[in-house]
């Protein structure tokens, strides 16, 4: 007899995905949400340091700034510069030894105007609560990872089960309660499933598991890509590098230094070119505002010229078309070399477009009200889910699947196959759940008798 045993194990493979990771799908939901909003969120909240102006009227050039603030603020390196358009405030990140970041905003007159907690921010609270719970635990992103993976299989499964179960009748509008109810959940699913997956899949730079196999993958085959897709959100110094070029060794100075001091702060040495040389050299190569200044790292190392189009900083995205990495020396302020959008793989490319349309900003407004209106079904949809199977509960009972003691179909098993290997994580947990499936079907598989 031809074995169709599909149904019944994505039902119940469905119904206890559903369990376990819808509230970890709903704080990042709605934490998304919160992320999607963050430019209109902080240019209410940080008027005075965005756009306000100092009570010190008297010009400075911005390296007269700088010093200022390595006198100010003695603890702490200059990490790098973000050169911004109008309206908005320059604003410069120091950091110190303890891993404390700030960010100083200068006004027109390159006075300071106020300070910031980094780690406080409206956006980098978002980002790091929709990544990490606020834990920065890699574990946590592991859950993360995971719990979008399952949701790629809830999506799938919930279009084969809305078919299969013709949920798309008309007759069964007209069925009771707890079917329309699951028929608006089909129906929401159905209308989001699409998008969904796009918005689930454009995060992957941000996952531990697949992003960094697929940032090794792209950095060894250069003609794909070469994209830097790292375990952890942008942070700290190199916050505005285009992904595309985040992890590719950077040029080195020609006249460094004779010491050769590794670190991870910014180098400031008498030699050094000021800032005014480098603003003037990349507008020279057509660098408009706003683009960011990364101070070099150590004494062999360059200033970092970038315009990004998923930095996480209000005002400072810009269009993928515009995406570029520029190095000069630190020295004496010439252009080493410069990566453009057009110089990236298909990978690169990929995710210069997914992160800003997973964030939100790839086409303004429209871009947010999209994301938006696909979170808000989401959310409608799994509270129809659970709505319905409420509905059908009886007294006593928990109306959960039943399990159909025979061996899965082929299709099954192809279409878990290819989730799995798409989905390296997802792959893994199901190894699991078909070693558990495996065990119970022959503890509880009823012995032949012979006839």
């Amino acid at each position: 007899m031809r074995n169709s045993n599909t149904f019944n194990p994505f039902r119940r493979l469905h119904f206890y995905a559903a369990w376990f990771i819808s509230p970890l799908l709903l704080t990042l939901t709605l934490s998304g949400i919160g992320f999607l909003f963050y430019p209109n969120v902080e240019n209410s909240l940080y008027k005075e340091p965005f756009f306000g102006q100092s009570t010190v009227s008297t010009k400075q050039s911005l390296d007269e700034a700088v010093q200022q603030l390595r006198n100010q603020y003695p603890d702490y390196n200059i990490g790098k510069i973000s050169i911004m358009s109008e309206p908005y405030n320059n604003r410069v990140t120091i950091s110190n030894a303890d891993g404390d970041t700030r960010y100083i905003f200068l006004d027109h007159n390159n006075q300071i105007v106020a300070e910031q907690n980094a780690d406080n921010t409206y956006s980098n609270l978002m980002r790091n609560f929709h990544s990490s719970l606020l834990t920065g635990s890699t574990f946590v992103r592991y859950l993360v990872e995971l719990t979008a993976c399952w949701a790629i299989f809830l999506i799938v499964s919930g279009v084969y089960m809305t078919f299969k179960k013709r949920l798309l009748d008309a007759r069964n509008g007209q069925r009771k309660h707890p079917f329309r109810l699951q028929r608006i959940h089909a129906i929401l699913g159905l209308i989001i499933a699409i998008p969904l997956v796009v918005i689930v899949v454009t995060g992957i730079p941000w996952s531990v598991f697949t992003g960094s196999y697929i940032s090794s993958y792209a950095q060894e085959h250069p003609a794909l890509g070469r994209t830097a897709l790292k375990y952890n959100p942008p942070q700290s110094d190199i916050n505005e590098i285009p992904w595309a070029t985040r992890s590719l060794d950077q040029p080195v100075s020609e006249h460094a230094a004779h010491g050769h001091h590794e670190t991870t702060a910014a180098v400031i040495s008498e030699h050094q070119q000021r800032l005014r040389v480098i603003i003037q050299n990349a507008q020279k190569e057509n660098i408009t505002r706003p683009f960011s200044i990364v101070y070099p790292s150590n004494e062999q190392g360059v200033f970092t010229v970038t315009k990004g189009s998923n930095t996480g900083v209000t005002g400072l995205d810009v269009n993928p078309y515009e995406e570029t990495t520029a190095y000069f020396d630190q020295y004496s302020g010439k252009l080493i070399a410069r990566i453009n959008f057009a110089d990236y793989g298909i990978i690169g490319k990929w995710f210069t477009w997914g992160i800003p349309l997973h964030e939100g900003h790839l086409f303004g407004t429209a871009n947010r009200i999209m994301n938006l209106l696909v979170c808000l079904a989401f959310l409608g949809a799994i509270v129809m889910g659970f709505w319905s199977w409420m509905k059908r509960m009886k007294p006593g009972e928990s109306n959960r699947p039943r399990r159909i003691n025979k061996p899965w179909s082929i299709g099954a098993v192809l279409t878990l196959f290819v989730l799995g290997i798409l989905m390296p994580l997802f792959g893994l947990s199901l190894l699991l759940i078909l070693i558990i499936e495996t065990i119970v079907y022959f503890a509880t598989r009823q012995p032949e008798h012979a006839a």
